[in-house]
């Protein structure tokens, strides 16, 4: 069982980054209809923490899924993260240099394949940077390590299991996503897509979740967006990646059994036979 605060600080990192155990991963990742000017890749060879490997949630997917970074099986998952090192007995601290976007992906990730002892840096690397911590611009070598995958299909939802949910009060549904897109008034950033929402889900944006310099907000303040913190919760957003950073926020407050709808509205609005919502509900 899950306990404690998902996130830890650059203080911390910076007091443990030694420690034999630790391993760090730069998880940054921009959505490609941002029209970004490099690849999370490039930002990470430009400038990252020390011993920090680089995790690409388009590498580390389900390729055959016309979907984007869709979650991978567990046998392609391991493959990837023991090149990178990372395996059993490591605590890994995940982080991205753009507000917990994918960070929290990763992290969900992590723990969907059954690892535990994994946490996301608390302000990315501004906040490292910030309390001193130098950065690194070559790779590093990592040492193959095993890892045991225990998948936790609990913490993942597809559209199916959504359906089935439709009508009734089992679960909160959360969105992600800005309310312009959640409400049907801005388009998509996906060509094709419709705007609007799932029947019966609720929309808190995952900006909403973070201080205006990269920090998640402290429980006491994530508290007040949140109806129950602790009632079963799917979340959503376009393709999955926001949707965890509210599953991050949501373990801030004890409640790790939350499950990410992985295609998200990506997926749920690719069917024209699927039920979309505009109005509040």
């Amino acid at each position: 069982m899950e306990t404690g605060d998902p996130l830890v600080s650059a203080d911390w990192l910076r007091a443990n980054i030694e420690a034999p155990d630790v391993r760090i991963v730069d998880a940054t990742w921009f959505a490609p209809f941002t029209n970004p000017p490099e690849t999370g890749r490039q930002a990470w060879m430009r400038g990252h923490i020390p011993k920090a490997v680089h995790f690409d949630i388009d590498d580390i997917a389900d390729t055959s899924s016309p979907l984007p970074h869709m979650l991978p099986d567990a046998v392609k998952f391991s493959s990837r993260v023991r090149r990178l090192g990372l395996g059993d007995g490591n605590r890994i601290i995940i982080y991205d240099q753009n507000n917990f976007f994918a960070g929290a992906r990763a992290w969900w990730m992590f723990r969907v394949m059954g690892h535990k002892d994994v946490h996301v840096l608390d302000g990315g690397l501004k906040a490292w940077v910030e309390a001193g911590g130098p950065l690194d611009d070559m790779p590093p070598i990592a040492s193959e390590r095993h890892f045991t995958p225990r998948v936790r299909t609990d913490l993942v939802m597809d559209a199916k299991g959504l359906e089935n949910l439709l009508g009734t009060a089992r679960t909160t549904i959360i969105d992600a996503r800005p309310d312009g897109r959640f409400f049907g008034r801005d388009p998509e950033p996906r060509a094709g897509l419709p705007s609007g929402h799932i029947p019966g889900s609720i929309n808190l944006p995952g900006s909403k979740l973070v201080t205006e310099d990269g920090h998640m907000k402290p429980a006491s303040e994530l508290r007040k967006l949140f109806k129950d913190p602790l009632a079963p919760t799917v979340t959503t957003c376009g393709s999955g990646v926001t949707a965890a950073i509210t599953a991050l926020a949501l373990a801030r407050l004890g409640n790790y059994d939350v499950a990410v709808y992985d295609g998200s509205w990506t997926d749920w609005a690719s069917d024209p036979l699927r039920p979309i919502a505009k109005a509040p509900a």
